[in-house]
């Protein structure tokens, strides 16, 4: 088939194509929103892999495949009467001119990142009461990373009035949770221990938020750690002709500490 030139149009052409219900892939035209939604996710998390590697050949193709994932879920609700890719383009396209009136209207541009940020929130709470969205915590996304959409849930709340004032207060709640989770483990059901680890995992977002540390972040970077240290202890022991398997506790804590003092 002759495809445009245009590298937007000869993807949305390729898509339409791999819809098409004669002529198409079985597989795409089998496909729905919500077995789509999965694909989705794991492209967003990739392209965020690719950036914290800083691997910008990679990051090239990531974004292509998050792009690719859009185009999609367009060319779905196109089939079903419902929007276009078009329709998609334009809103997100209104919605940033309305949500910058300083760059696109009559306010001055001459605003802090912090002072923005806030005005951004308030044209969002506009917005969701344009919605007819009543309560405060009404449409943070539940397909949201429990880590990510804890943190969403805290900030919303905390931008009416609902939050501890100090960070000292979010640690003795921390100290409280421990508590609480010890002594499920004691002497309550699995189950409640699992209701006391959430919210010992909830505080704990709580006070990243009140850190200004992004939680998804961190436990990024200490994944990633784990994996540097834990990939030392194996090279370590290869070396010996040994594995993990075959050591002993004692002897790989030895080579962990080797490799956070060497930096890893």
């Amino acid at each position: 088939m002759d495809l445009p030139s245009d590298p937007m149009h000869r993807l949305r052409a390729i898509m339409a194509r791999l819809r098409d219900p004669v002529h198409g892939c079985p597989w795409d035209v089998a496909q729905t929103f919500a077995t789509i939604a999965p694909y989705t996710i794991e492209e967003a998390y990739e392209v965020a892999d690719a950036i914290e590697r800083g691997d910008m050949d990679e990051l090239k193709g990531e974004l292509g495949d998050l792009l690719f994932q859009s185009v999609f879920h367009a060319q779905m609700a196109q089939d079903d009467g419902l929007f276009d890719f078009d329709d998609v383009a334009r809103a997100i396209g209104d919605k940033m001119i309305a949500r910058h009136p300083h760059v696109f209207g009559s306010e001055s541009n001459a605003k802090s990142a912090e002072q923005q940020v806030s005005d951004w929130e308030s044209v969002k709470a506009a917005e969701r009461a344009a919605k007819a969205k009543g309560g405060v915590l009404d449409d943070v996304a539940l397909g949201l990373p429990a880590l990510m959409r804890a943190e969403k849930l805290q900030k919303r709340a905390a931008r009416v009035g609902f939050d501890w004032p100090e960070i000292d207060m979010v640690i003795n709640k921390i100290a409280e949770e421990v508590e609480e989770l010890v002594e499920a483990r004691d002497r309550l059901p699995q189950e409640k221990i699992a209701e006391e680890m959430g919210d010992l995992l909830f505080v704990m977002a709580n006070l990243a938020r009140h850190l200004k540390v992004d939680p998804e972040v961190a436990l990024r970077g200490a994944n990633a750690k784990f994996v540097r240290r834990f990939s030392h202890i194996e090279q370590e022991l290869a070396a010996r002709s040994s594995s993990p398997e075959d050591s002993t506790l004692e002897e790989m804590d030895a080579l962990w500490d080797a490799a956070k003092r060497a930096g890893l």
